[in-house]
């Protein structure tokens, strides 16, 4: 599947920054994982600090699917609102599904930091009401977090003119957040694991896979093969291949990047991450050399040339929503990409086991908290191989569709 198009700001700024070889001979291993962008890094991280055995397979380039196109918010704010989960997930599973992604982003900055990865910056949220008729139901959100211990404050519509110069009904301003660079970070964790003895080959596409009484086996295209007890799906979209059910909507999202913008030009408040409640959502960041980008206008993903013919339109409706929330700033756009990303039912990823595939685990985090979710898949795929209990797997498993 063609899962990108246009030119992402993260492989143009950082084209190919490590070489990867290619599957060459038949290889026996204790685990592998299928797929190497930010949610096979990340698994193999926690594998390798567990002291398992694995090995990485993509059958693109590393870092080339979904996570260059990725524009790298870290939020624990998912895509179904904390107060619309609990009528999905019952409310402790809720409540528990946004802690666990809270813990996420200081893990994340926790293991960028265990390795030397330094584009990772803390970051408060602000999510604000796009429509009037939007301000009840952000004021609900608003209590519930705030009765559950996370870290938010109200902002009527006069104090979010004060503080950030948006013209908008009322905002929640959240303390937990960061950014990163999700295409350099993982770069950054298979190197570090590499250097503990993982094995990483891309441009190996498995076309085959086969459960036995022992385990897997994987056959490349060139008819090499991995043998091993254990395996992990962390190829993101395209795992619909191998699910007999369907728990993912595709969508294409799209983003566009300005140019650097002028020391002398001030930009909003501490430079917080931004998003609201249209759907779909628009969203805001800075990167570390004073560039914007904005992100959204989402369509529903039919076909990979019907997503990208509409990249120049999207491009342009993005800056000129920009312009509607900060008329003062200047934002000249550079590249724009589009890339495609899944939803769920409930907004929360598929982690663990499937029932109908022995050996296997799946570390999917659809939506739009994928990096998170992938932090919290990997912990937990490396308790169930390590065969601890582990008491927050339940809330993501596929028993719950």
């Amino acid at each position: 599947m063609n899962l990108k198009s246009g030119y992402p700001f993260w492989l143009i700024k950082n084209g190919l920054p490590y070489n990867y070889p290619q599957l060459s001979v038949s290889i026996t291993t204790d685990v592998v994982i299928l797929g190497g962008g930010i949610s096979g890094a990340l698994a193999a991280f926690y594998l390798m600090q567990n002291d398992i055995e694995c090995v990485v397979i993509d059958g693109r380039t590393i870092g080339l699917g979904s996570t260059a196109a990725s524009t790298s918010l870290l939020q624990y704010e998912i895509d179904t609102p904390l107060s619309k989960l609990i009528h999905l997930s019952g409310y402790g599973n809720a409540v528990r599904a946004y802690e666990l992604c809270r813990e996420a982003i200081y893990k994340l900055e926790s293991v960028a930091a265990k390795i030397g990865f330094k584009d990772f910056q803390p970051r408060k949220s602000l999510y604000y009401a796009a429509h009037k008729k939007d301000e009840d139901g952000l004021y609900d959100e608003y209590l519930i977090r705030k009765g559950n211990g996370f870290k938010v404050l109200w902002l009527n519509h006069d104090a979010l003119n004060a503080e950030y110069n948006i013209s908008a009904p009322a905002a929640i301003l959240s303390q937990d957040g960061a950014q990163t660079n999700a295409y350099l970070f993982t770069h950054a964790l298979l190197q570090y694991a590499i250097k503990k003895g993982l094995k990483v080959f891309d441009r190996s596409p498995v076309e085959h896979i086969q459960n036995n009484k022992r385990g897997v086996v994987l056959k490349t295209s060139t008819g090499r093969v991995i043998k091993a007890r254990k395996m992990i799906f962390a190829n993101g979209y395209e795992v619909v291949n191998y699910l007999d059910k369907k728990i993912v909507k595709l969508q294409s999202t799209y983003a566009t990047i300005s140019e650097q913008v002028d020391d002398s030009v001030s930009l909003w408040k501490n430079e917080a991450m931004i998003w609201n409640t249209a759907d779909p959502y628009l969203y805001i960041r800075t990167t570390k050399d004073r560039r914007i980008i904005v992100g959204g206008r989402d369509e529903e993903f039919s076909n990979p040339r019907r997503r990208d013919k509409l990249l120049p339109k999207k491009s342009r409706q993005l800056v000129s929503d920009f312009k509607k929330i900060f008329p003062l700033i200047p934002f000249k756009p550079e590249f724009s990409w589009t890339g495609t990303f899944g939803a769920t039912q409930d907004g929360l990823p598929f982690i663990g086991i499937y029932p109908k595939m022995p050996h296997a685990f799946f570390s999917l985090g659809f939506g739009g908290n994928g990096i998170t979710f992938s932090q919290i898949g990997a912990e937990i795929i490396a308790d169930l191989l390590l065969e601890k209990k582990n008491p927050d797997a339940e809330i993501f498993s596929f028993n719950r569709i």
